[in-house]
């Protein structure tokens, strides 16, 4: 199971203890949200894209949505979300708890601006019934990104 590697994975942050598991379903920001009560702008959603042979994980927070152009100029090509079949075989991750941290060989991770207004935020930790609680600096961290990047609306624009 995805979240049981994800938590040996956060044993070497010392942050294994701090996975929630839900008796619901936190796959969506909405469900995750609610899971968790706190505001859908909170959850660190995970977004898996596809570029060429590069496979992109882009962590946003749960309020913003991709701009496709900032992703091109940035990334060099169109956001091309990957097909949900694809995404366990490709990130290590089933669609719905796709997240930033036990991830496929090769898998680029890349954290959204957009996370930064927050003193913590709620990413998933490999299960659709799964998150955790962390700083940015945090996330950054565990998550091993490649850095921040800014290729979402401005949240107050994202709707």
């Amino acid at each position: 199971m995805s979240v049981e590697r994800v938590k040996e994975y956060l044993a070497a942050y010392g942050a294994a203890e701090r996975v929630r598991e839900f008796d619901v379903s936190s796959a969506t920001v909405e469900l995750a949200a609610k899971a968790l009560g706190c505001e859908e702008a909170r959850i660190a959603k995970t977004l898996s894209f596809m570029l060429g042979e590069r496979v992109i994980l882009v962590v946003a927070a749960g309020d913003v949505k991709v701009d496709n152009r900032k992703y091109k100029d940035f990334f060099g090509g169109k956001a091309k979300m990957l097909a949900r079949e694809d995404t366990e075989r490709l990130t290590g991750h089933a669609a719905g708890g796709v997240c930033p941290f036990a991830v496929s060989d090769g898998v680029e991770v890349w954290l959204d601006e957009s996370l930064k207004r927050f003193s913590t935020v709620y990413p998933a930790c490999g299960s659709a019934s799964s998150a955790i609680e962390l700083t940015p600096a945090e996330l950054e961290n565990f998550s091993r990104a490649k850095g921040w990047t800014d290729v979402c609306k401005p949240y107050d624009a994202a709707e």
